[in-house]
């Protein structure tokens, strides 16, 4: 008040009290929140992709691979995702269980294991190729990562014992460990109804390594697997 008892004119009294103090800490622990989230939202998924000359890119321009366009397939749908090339020209599964403890990194999430198809050409024990391929889903879970089998089937070439013996490998241990499954790396190439010769039309001259354009298709019929292998990395984190 001033002289006279006349409130002064354009001045409001504040009462005393936390309000301001409040409203300001409130603003604050938004602003963190919001922050917070939007880092869990942009952290990015990194995925291993373990596996042999398939999934190295053999023959092809760097940026035709299994690996480059896998990233780009996952990336055009909203991912925050990074492949990791591990493939590895003629790798059996031998090889791949030497491997996967040193290259499943800290910052591994994820893991796609495509191994076998060396060992069928070699003409291995299905045994020892259970072998491996249990050591290497093993150490995929020790490690905590999610994990994503892909299979193949054996030729005929050693008889249908052998053949029976190997094909049952992937599915089997896929199972046992609670993995991911696709039963054929090349299913993209022979949908149903496919005319036999128009897949052959997507492979390389050697018969057994894709084309570009053969990877793409190869890529749109795993894609979705991989989308899946990604939702169970972001649920284990969001748990």
């Amino acid at each position: 008040m001033i002289p006279g008892g006349k409130a002064q004119a354009g001045i409001k009294r504040r009462e005393p009290g936390f309000g301001g103090v409040s409203g300001g800490l409130a603003a604050l622990f938004l602003g963190f929140a919001a922050s917070f989230g939007s880092a869990v939202q942009a952290e990015e998924v990194r995925i291993l992709a373990l596996g042999d000359s398939l999934t190295q890119g053999y023959g092809l321009p760097v940026e035709e691979g299994f690996v480059p366009q896998l990233q780009v397939w996952l990336q055009a749908r909203g991912h925050d995702v990074v492949i990791v090339n591990g493939g590895v020209s003629g790798d059996t599964t031998r090889g791949g269980l030497a491997r996967v403890d040193w290259s499943l990194t800290e910052d591994i999430d994820a893991i796609i294991v495509t191994l076998g198809g060396n060992d069928v050409l070699r003409g291995l024990d299905p045994e020892e190729t259970r072998r491996n391929l249990d050591g290497i889903l093993k150490a995929g879970q020790a490690k905590g990562v999610e994990i994503l089998v892909i299979g193949l089937q054996a030729s005929g070439n050693y008889g249908p014992e052998y053949k029976a013996a190997f094909d049952a490998v992937h599915p089997d241990l896929a199972k046992a460990y609670g993995a991911l499954y696709v039963p054929n790396f090349f299913a993209g190439l022979m949908g149903e109804g496919a005319d036999p010769s128009e897949a052959l039309g997507l492979m390389q001259a050697d018969g057994i390594h894709p084309s570009g354009e053969g990877v793409a298709r190869i890529v749109e019929e795993l894609g979705p697997k991989v989308e899946e292998l990604i939702g169970r990395v972001e649920a284990g984190e969001g748990s």
